[in-house]
């Protein structure tokens, strides 16, 4: 075996506590998006410790370290995010949330902390680098912040050749990665539609326009484009309609009715989607008469995978002699990731590290009240990361 990855598994075991006690320490006092004062401190302190450059507070609560090689050469990017979700948290464990409502029921406070391990440990091996690597921090990835950070200009000075970016993932068990070239995690747009009319007595309905049997039959029709519009197989395509607001007694029809849900695609079509829906509901308002409005809301764009970068992740762990399996059919997901902010500007791989455990209680999904992770998955990560750093740079 290669002696920088002798070193590097020396390394990682060392510091397994101390990756274990920072995960627990986020997990304990999390917070929301945007709001991650006291994490982006600890992380920013953490890194200038480290003699990395550290900037701070950016999009509100972000931080981005660069550590600059011995050499010139290509910048790659690593990410992970900060943020926790407004959920009380019910897993009983001594180091649950202390902050009433909020809860690390996503992974994040795992991802933050083996980001820092990283940055700790490759920091000893800079000078064997012809280029430079940025950790990126990111604040409110539950709500697209990735897209603030690219616009505050994370990806230049200097500019990004490539990023890699990682999820625990409960739904893998543990030892498992999922990782795959193409489209990993679904593009997604909120939408919210208004119908607006003529109410009146619920017993004389022929002396009105029912916007609510309007609404009824929209919902219904949207959910033909999945399947009359594209292929299903080809072409994932997901309408969900998870709101209904409808009148406020049951003998009064309404004058408005309002509905709203998303829209997911594993495909680029996402414009085409929205047209036929905007389509339905034009035709369907002005058969029943009705004013209608919709509005639309960007989620996340389409995460697909760059096949070279995916190609490096796979070499990573096919060094690192360890039990891990590669997991590549089945792994998509119409769940959003905004690391596709990156991904659509920079040549980038996503994947999933399994921390599925049911022995463990860690095989619960993810936003559960009861979340948690498997931490033997906390230095999996580690390592797959640091040694896909080693082969970007060609030195392993």
């Amino acid at each position: 075996m290669n002696k920088i990855i002798k070193d590097i598994n020396q390394e990682i075991k060392s510091l397994e506590s101390e990756l274990i006690d920072l995960r627990r320490d986020f997990h304990k006092y999390p917070e929301l998006g945007f709001e991650e004062v006291r994490t982006s401190k600890i992380v920013a302190n953490y890194l200038a410790e480290l003699g990395i450059e550290v900037e701070k507070n950016v999009a509100k609560t972000g931080v981005v370290g660069l550590l600059k090689g011995g050499g010139k050469g290509k910048t790659l990017l690593l990410r992970a995010d900060m943020d926790a979700l407004p959920i009380n948290e019910k897993t009983g464990l001594h180091y649950s949330s202390e902050n009433e409502g909020i809860m690390h029921a996503c992974g994040h406070d795992g991802h933050t902390a083996i980001l820092l391990i990283i940055a700790k440990i490759i920091s000893k091996y800079k000078d064997l680098i012809s280029g430079n690597i940025k950790f990126v921090f990111q604040p409110n990835e539950e709500d697209a912040g990735a897209a603030e950070m690219v616009k505050e200009g994370i990806l230049k000075s200097p500019d990004v050749d490539g990023a890699i970016g990682l999820h625990l993932w409960s739904p893998l068990k543990t030892g498992v990665i999922g990782l795959k070239s193409g489209p990993l995690m679904a593009a997604s747009e909120y939408f919210n539609v208004k119908l607006q009319g003529p109410g009146g007595h619920g017993g004389a309905p022929h002396k009105t326009i029912d916007p609510v049997n309007t609404a009824t039959s929209i919902i219904n029709r949207l959910k033909t484009i999945e399947t009359r519009n594209f292929d299903v197989i080809n072409e994932p395509t997901l309408i969900t309609t998870c709101k209904l607001e409808a009148g406020d007694f049951p003998i009064v029809i309404p004058e408005e009715v309002s509905f709203a849900g998303s829209i997911r695609t594993l495909h680029p079509k996402m414009n085409q989607v929205k047209e036929k829906f905007e389509n339905i509901v034009e035709k369907e308002a002005e058969i029943d008469g009705l004013n209608y409005e919709i509005d639309f809301k960007c989620g996340n764009r389409l995460l697909d995978n760059n096949l070279e970068m995916v190609k490096v992740i796979k070499g990573a762990v096919a060094v690192s002699r360890d039990k891990l399996t590669i997991k590549e059919k089945g792994i998509a997901v119409m769940l959003g990731e905004d690391f596709s902010e990156i991904s659509l500007k920079v040549p980038s791989a996503f994947y999933f590290v399994g921390t599925g455990n049911a022995n463990k209680g860690t095989d619960y999904p993810h936003h559960h009240p009861e979340f948690n992770i498997d931490e033997d998955s906390l230095k999996i990560a580690v390592k797959i990361q640091m040694l896909s750093i080693l082969r970007y740079f060609n030195l392993i």
